[in-house]
């Protein structure tokens, strides 16, 4: 290789992109490597450039720009890369005399750092390429040369384990060391270290290290730098200030990438005044945000609504910035440290709560809008776009507990739609937030107003589904009744009768608990709620279903699945064959009560709404009985569901009793090694596996071929494309054409309606 320092350090993780980048080359005679700064672009192009050295039998020459500011002098100075004495003048005489030199010869050329100088490197590279017909170009930089013929490759951070895999990691230390993030930083602090491991005491705590660093290998290279004096642990601690934290690169690094900061700073010099502002007030948002919620949230005389998009634009081709299409919507995120250093200049302009209130208004809004939508087509919709947005939700949570007199409109925030937090599998967090608004509004004074009789009503609901004691919730069903009834809030009181016909279901009550259910159904009606008239139309029909009028609950499961049907509905749909699934198995039809069962997961997954999944799953489990190894396992994913709510219950009150003899049931007719055995199978795998496993799906589906069969399995279990693509070992893109082609097959319009249809085929042999 010609004139260029060497990487002198590995490079890991990295063996799929260099095989991509060196196959782009071979077709494309420009490739840039574009990215935030510290993503290893400059690593990473070196080690290109070594593996295809074959290539180019008149040489590799790489010519490092970081210190060059004169664009006058770029040309001189890739002639001095390529070992050609500097002509007297700069300037086009350069320019020719790299023309003359490159000539027909069959040469890479890597431009390194090419941001601060990228309107010259596009000229240069332009002239050069029509030049010479054997010159490839190989550029890093933090933005595209924007020419034509230019092969944009981004180079991602390193992959991170996953937030589950964090608080398992110290179970996991092999697996975990292979993940590039935690192995670089393994490695570059044995450097510093001798003898350093990451060993099962500090394994969750590097997991998290480099999950909160991003996975970027320049801020974990500093970190690990820090483990002379510091253990993983302590300096997982100091990472709120990661600017102050991460200092001391090389010695003979420049400037710019002796600290995290200095390399940041080198992005925020390049940017424009507007760049600058738009990405001080991105940072508002957490997790990610949409152009609307960008525009609500940061537009204003300052930096008009007309300049935003291509100022965004500007920062996402900065790479400041990342972009991602899901579901037909361009959603955008920062990495976080990037995300922290625009916040300190938010901070320090003095506007940060104005952007944090409008951030605010902006979510709860959206929240506002998706309770009116949350009883029809876009229910799933919804629901995905809040859980993407949940982040959001959060610090819009905190600002209203932060800032006085604003709890009132967290608590807005915090019931709409009123079945989030249930549905989201989120009852703990729920709670929390519900406990600190309610108990913030109670110190600001007032009076009880609807949104607080509400976010009472929904705070015991929600201790209810978390095994609450029993003397805690009948206390607090008696002050959410009494106030409801002083204020004249039907429609909260006509819940607390629905909660007290949970309880009576618990019991065993059965009949009473109709009874509750029935008048509260009866008040929603008044009230034209019929969504909530509906899910206590569903649940009597599960108290019958499972110790009551089976032809009561027969009849009230079709009302409830023909307005499901009708309005394009998810959820309640979902309960519904949940009770199916009960009369069944009450008739001793295992194989029907574990279809209704299975297709009501395929429902209500998408939800995440675990509580009742595992209710499903507990139905399942019991009409297995003839295969206790599955039985077994099945029992360990119950298990593994029932944890993952965070509260008291191992199983819904009302099926306890039965669990409890059905697992004796199977601890007998098991050795007590094979029943653990497949019993921890189930308790630790991932939802993913274990949700797999409960559905057992099948090999093909009528109408389609086994791989459009697969997918549309898949999609019925509450898998996205990304989900299919990572099962399948197939592209994103080609997961999203197969499930448009099955659409089309079919002539179905949304994947709720793929769902049913699958599960549907599932019944069809038993029907027929």
């Amino acid at each position: 290789m010609g004139t260029g320092a060497g990487a002198l350090t590995s490079l890991i993780g990295r063996r799929a992109e260099t095989a991509r980048i060196a196959g782009l080359l071979s077709g494309a005679r420009l490739v840039t490597l574009t990215g935030v700064g510290g993503v290893g672009k400059t690593r990473l192009a070196l080690r290109v450039a070594s593996d295809v050295a074959g290539s180019f039998p008149d040489g590799v020459h790489v010519a490092e720009l970081a210190d060059l500011r004169d664009p006058e002098l770029l040309a001189t100075s890739v002639l001095g890369a390529l070992d050609v004495a500097r002509p007297g003048r700069p300037g086009a005489d350069a320019t020719a005399a790299l023309v003359a030199r490159l000539g027909e010869r069959r040469v890479l050329l890597v431009l390194d750092n090419c941001e601060h100088l990228v309107d010259a490197c596009a000229r240069l590279a332009d002239t050069l390429l029509r030049s010479a017909p054997g010159l490839h170009v190989l550029a890093t930089s933090r933005q595209p040369l924007g020419i034509a013929g230019e092969q944009v490759f981004p180079v991602e951070p390193l992959p991170v384990p996953e937030a589950g895999d964090v608080a398992g990691a110290g179970r996991r230390v092999r697996a975990l060391s292979g993940n590039p993030a935690v192995a670089l930083f393994a490695e570059r602090a044995a450097a510093v270290l001798p003898g350093f491991t990451v060993t099962e005491s500090d394994a969750a705590a590097v997991a998290e290290l480099v999950r909160r660093l991003d996975g970027l290998p320049f801020a974990i290279e500093l970190a690990a730098a820090r483990v002379r004096s510091l253990t993983p642990r302590e300096i997982l601690e100091r990472l709120t200030d990661r600017f102050a934290l991460l200092t001391g690169g090389s010695r003979v690094a420049a400037d710019r990438q002796r600290t995290l900061r200095a390399l940041i700073d080198w992005s925020h010099e390049l940017c424009t005044e507007r760049e600058r502002l738009l990405w001080a007030r991105a940072c508002v948002f957490r997790g990610g945000f949409d152009l609307d919620g960008l525009e609500r949230v940061c537009a204003d005389a300052e930096l008009p609504a007309a300049a935003l998009l291509d100022t965004l634009d500007a920062l996402v081709a900065r790479s400041i910035i990342n972009c991602r299409q899901e579901n037909g919507r361009s959603l955008y995120h920062m990495l976080e440290t990037v995300r922290e250093y625009g916040h300190e200049r938010l901070v320090a302009s003095g506007s940060l709560d104005a952007l944090r209130a409008r951030h605010r208004d902006h979510y709860a809004e959206l929240t506002a809008w998706a309770g009116q939508e949350w009883f029809g087509a876009r229910q799933v919709d919804w629901f995905t776009r809040l859980r993407l947005d949940h982040p959001n939700l959060r610090a819009a949570l905190e600002f209203c507990l932060e800032r006085p007199g604003q709890a009132r409109a967290g608590l807005e925030l915090a019931v709409s739609p009123r079945h989030y937090w249930l549905t989201a599998g989120l009852l703990s967090e729920g709670r929390r937030w519900l406990s600190l608004l309610l108990a913030a509004d109670r110190a600001h004074g007032g009076p009880d107003t609807d949104v607080r009789i509400r976010a009472l009503v929904t705070d015991t609901y929600l201790g209810i589904l978390q095994g609450a004691p029993d003397a805690e919730v009948q206390s607090a069903l008696a002050a959410c009744e009494k106030a409801a009834r002083l204020d004249g809030h039907r429609r909260e009181s006509a819940w607390v009768w629905h909660h007290h016909g949970i309880l009576a279901v618990w019991r065993e009550d059965f009949a009473g608990a109709a009874g509750l259910f029935s008048r509260a159904c009866a008040e929603f009606r008044v009230q034209e709620c019929l969504d909530a008239a509906l899910e206590c139309r569903v649940k009597f029909a599960i108290a019958h279903a499972y110790g009551g009028d089976v032809v009561k609950a027969a009849e009230a499961c079709g009302e409830v699945e023909d307005a499901a049907r009708a309005r394009g509905e998810s959820w309640l749909h979902g309960m519904a064959l949940l009770a199916r699934a009960l009369l069944a198995r009450r008739a001793d039809v295992p194989g029907d009560a574990i279809g209704h069962a299975r297709a009501a997961i395929g429902l209500l997954r998408p939800f995440e709404d675990w509580w009742d999944v595992a209710m499903c799953v507990e139905v399942i489990a019991w009409s297995t009985r003839d295969a206790p190894r599955r039985a077994a396992r099945l029992l360990g994913v119950l298990h593994l569901l029932w944890g993952a709510l965070g509260g008291r219950l191992g199983s819904a009150p009302f099926m306890r009793g039965q669990h409890l003899r059905f697992e004796a049931g199977v601890r007998e007719a098991l050795s007590g090694a094979v029943f653990e055995r497949e019993f921890r199978r189930g308790a630790r795998a991932t939802v993913d596996e274990a949700m797999a496993y409960v559905l057992d799906a099948p090999a093909g589906t009528p109408g389609l071929t086994r791989r459009e069969s697969q997918v549309a399995e898949l999609v019925a279990a509450g898998l996205t494309n990304k989900d299919i693509a990572v099962r399948l070992t197939i592209a994103q893109r080609t997961a999203e054409n197969h499930v448009e082609r099955i659409l089309g097959k079919l002539g179905l319009t949304s994947r709720t309606q793929l769902a049913v249809w699958t599960y549907e085929q599932r019944d069809a042999p038993a029907r027929s």
